[in-house]
């Protein structure tokens, strides 16, 4: 589903990125596990298109995008969800999960299976989306990624800052979406233990590098 050949990125001078290269499978969860600081949400941002690819590849479903804008990534489909999950906070849930669906023709709806996933997003719809709870805003910003079907899903820290019950609803979600074989996943985490409990391979990242 995903193919990144040969990636760098720079910030300045600094060499950020260092000639990533990996896949990424439709029905596996593929984890990104490292520090603070090693590149992996600029390598997110990356795959975005919210930062220019300075060389290398990116291939998703066949297709180059390498040089596509953000919302032609999007279009494609590549739901994202940022770390800090950066929800309209003025705008209500249902709003926010309409926003999902900037990419399909009029009158779509929002999908059902988003509900049964995350129950509080039903009984929240008129909340606005800066009145949830963290856990709940996280909830919210993966069903808004959820909302257009997208063919890979990518999470950046999904978990930071989320309490345990919530952590546990997250982890069973992320489970059902491999397990439909719809999409590819890739996971950016620290929390190794919710890596672990998903992921079906590991890339270890180290100063810009994929060590393991």
């Amino acid at each position: 589903m995903l193919s990144i050949n040969n990636l760098n990125q720079y910030y300045g001078g600094s060499h950020i990125l260092r000639n990533l290269s990996f896949t990424a499978e439709a029905g596996k969860v593929t984890a990104i596990l490292g520090r603070n600081g090693v590149g992996k949400s600029t390598l997110l941002k990356s795959l975005m298109g919210l930062l220019p690819t300075k060389s290398g590849s990116i291939e998703f479903a066949g297709r180059d995008l390498t040089r596509a804008a953000s919302h032609q990534r999007v279009k494609a489909g590549i739901g994202y969800v940022p770390q800090g999950r950066e929800i309209f906070p003025r705008l209500t849930v249902q709003e926010n999960l309409l926003m999902g669906l900037a990419t399909c023709p009029g009158g779509t709806r929002v999908p059902e299976r988003i509900f049964e996933m995350f129950p509080v997003l039903r009984q929240m719809l008129r909340r606005r989306g800066g009145d949830l709870s963290g856990g709940q805003q996280q909830q919210l910003a993966i069903g808004r990624a959820l909302a257009m079907g997208p063919k890979l899903l990518i999470l950046d820290e999904p978990t930071e800052g989320i309490q345990p019950s919530i952590i546990k609803d997250i982890e069973r979600a992320i489970r059902s979406l491999a397990g439909s074989g719809e999409m590819a996943i890739l996971l950016v985490e620290q929390y190794y233990d919710f890596a672990r409990s998903l992921a079906d391979q590991y890339l270890v990242m180290e100063r810009g590098e994929i060590i393991m």
